[in-house]
């Protein structure tokens, strides 16, 4: 009949057309995302609770330990809960997203040894839906501005860039770790750990300002340094800078774990059916 769909045989045509089947798969893109948001929010409380408790809880306690304890300035005058907090929103989806991303593969055994698609919409998929979990996490932020009476200014406009850069990062180090953890199963035990030290080597309870002069460029090779002197330079406005240098090192940084997490994840993407 006229109206059959044309089934293509040719060698290499996957390989060729793989970034416009991501297109073409787009509906199963957002069948994972919805799947996992329902998995995580419906019927349940403590899934909810955690996304807000999660980063609200460790800046309690960086804010205790960091400004009350150890007396770590703040940026100008603002309070030092609000400074941790914009620094806890992008971390924590970075941090999500990638251990959400790591194990997303193995998750879905059964789909990806029977049906072919771009194996990279799965963990590109747990990283969107993260950003549910920093939506929830940002409504307790415009709740600390509303106590403590802060108010943003016009930089508030340029946080979206700013997501949109931690999310390359989190797609590009996922896809990574997510490639490694199909190799090597045992991996999954050192993400969790590796996720963690970053938390502590990264100026979440602490401003980049304490690092001396001389290490800021050294520093920003992580390249969530940019990202968080980002979210505090729209969130908090006036009282904060970002260092230009430092904040291209890390933009660099980022764009070469996205080159290097797709080229790697591409290049064992057709073991991932016989391995996993």
């Amino acid at each position: 009949m006229k109206n059959d769909p044309l089934l293509v045989i040719e060698a290499g045509r996957a390989e060729r057309h793989y970034w416009a089947d991501m297109w073409r798969y787009r509906e199963l893109f957002y069948i994972l995302s919805w799947r996992d948001i329902a998995v995580r929010y419906k019927q349940t409380v403590i899934g909810i609770l955690w996304a807000v408790l999660r980063p609200l809880l460790t800046m309690v306690v960086f804010t205790v330990i960091f400004g009350k304890l150890a007396k770590l300035p703040s940026e100008g005058n603002t309070p030092y809960a609000i400074m941790v907090y914009a620094a806890m929103l992008p971390w924590q989806f970075f941090a999500t997203s990638v251990l959400e991303a790591s194990n997303s593969l193995i998750g879905n055994i059964q789909l990806i040894t029977k049906v072919y698609f771009p194996r990279v919409i799965i963990p590109i998929s747990s990283v969107v839906t993260s950003f549910i979990d920093f939506l929830i996490s940002f409504v307790i932020l415009i709740l600390l501005m509303v106590y403590y009476q802060f108010a943003p200014n016009w930089n508030i406009l340029f946080l979206p860039v700013f997501l949109l850069i931690a999310f390359l990062n989190a797609v590009g180090i996922g896809l990574y770790i997510t490639a490694l953890n199909v190799k090597y199963r045992d991996f999954r035990y050192v993400i969790p750990f590796l996720v963690q030290f970053g938390l502590y080597i990264s100026p979440v309870g602490f401003t980049s300002k304490i690092i001396p002069e001389k290490y800021r460029l050294l520093y920003s090779i992580n390249p969530m340094v940019g990202v968080i002197d980002g979210f505090r330079w729209a969130i908090l406005g006036k009282e904060t800078t970002i260092y230009l240098s430092s904040f291209l090192m890390s933009i660099g940084v980022m764009l070469f774990f996205l080159i290097f997490g797709i080229r790697k994840f591409r290049k064992m993407e057709k073991s991932f059916a016989d391995i996993i």
